[in-house]
């Protein structure tokens, strides 16, 4: 064979090895991570060398594959947050970028006490900015397109567990949040709202204090039954919750005479019926306590003496003096202020 042959023959051959290795590396594995999976996330505005970047910063390899296949393909960016699993290849990987193929969030509404507080969470799991959402649901005119105000718009999230995508918008939310209330509000719990005489921003907004009252599930139902006994006989609710909302102060651990003379709305001791709306999102137990409220003829409660976190009941007000000088007793030996 002449030297020309050789050459030529050898220029095939690492043209063909050349070839057959391109498909192979878009075929083998592109994750440098040892177990599990990981997400990317890719901004609007972001360009492909970010993508690039990020992609590496995650520990992703044979990114010339990725350049490779964007020359063949064409890749557009494409926001969203995207999975990385352990073990996949450049090619299954570069589809799902290419499509928009986003990996949901699992987010869990919490039943947190103010709206900055759900505005700042949403903004750890979405791509929503805080303060723009904190902005929007202090507009009164956007609220109404929703049937909201500033004051019922906690009544809107039920605290669960809800798939969605990381660059859902406030308004997609929004309206999901809709749907989701709708189908949480049964024609059952409808039924027994409206046999109660009361609408679904009212009873949330009684739930609101009952969460608030007692971490316990098991008496909320009891709590419930006495706060409708009061609106029953249109007695103030003198929820000392309440007062720590209105002066916007939840670490207080003693309401003295003095916090009772805020004016506010939702100063419970001041004004009777139900404040303008929750001072908490309600969470589910809360609003099943007051829609299956356990009926009975108490009108006083005060938080055991034992700190249990439960309540002593109470018919008269002179029997309710009588488990405030216990509880206030424990909470002067223990110097609780």
């Amino acid at each position: 064979m002449t030297k020309r042959r050789k050459l030529v023959l050898a220029v095939l051959l690492t043209g063909v090895c050349v070839v057959l290795a391109i498909p192979l590396s878009l075929l083998s594995e592109c994750t440098g991570f040892a177990e599990g999976e990981r997400y990317v996330h890719i901004y609007p505005h972001q360009t492909k060398t970010d993508v690039r970047h990020s992609l590496t910063e995650l520990g992703v390899r044979r990114l010339f594959g990725f350049t490779l296949l964007d020359k063949t393909f064409g890749y557009k960016v494409r926001p969203g947050r995207y999975v990385v699993r352990r073990g996949e290849n450049m090619l299954s990987l570069f589809r799902r970028l290419r499509n928009g193929q986003q990996e949901p969030v699992r987010l869990i509404i919490p039943s947190v006490r103010t709206m900055d507080r759900l505005a700042g969470f949403l903004s750890h799991h979405l791509m929503l900015d805080s303060l723009s959402t904190v902005e929007s649901w202090a507009d009164e005119t956007y609220l109404a397109g929703f049937g909201l105000t500033p004051q019922t718009l906690p009544t809107l999230f039920i605290p669960n567990t809800y798939e969605v995508y990381w660059t859902t918008s406030l308004d997609e939310l929004m309206r999901r949040m809709q749907r989701e209330n709708d189908v949480f509000w049964s024609s059952d719990r409808r039924g027994k709202a409206h046999a109660m005489g009361m609408s679904r921003e009212e009873v949330a907004t009684l739930a609101s204090i009952i969460d608030e009252e007692t971490a316990n599930n098991g008496e909320k139902p009891m709590v419930a039954g006495m706060y409708i006994n009061r609106l029953h006989k249109d007695m103030p609710l003198q929820a000392d919750p309440t007062v720590k909302f209105a002066l916007g102060d939840f670490s207080l651990r003693r309401i003295y005479q003095k916090h009772l003379t805020i004016d506010s709305p939702y100063n419970t001791y001041r004004n009777t019926g139900l404040p303008p709306g929750p001072i908490r999102i309600a969470s589910v137990a809360g609003i099943d306590a007051v829609l299956n409220y356990v009926r009975h003829d108490f009108l006083y409660m005060c938080a055991k003496e034992d700190f249990s976190g439960t309540h002593n009941f109470a018919r008269t007000y002179s029997e309710h003096l009588q488990n405030a000088r216990r509880y206030t007793k424990a909470l002067n030996e223990r110097n609780i202020q």
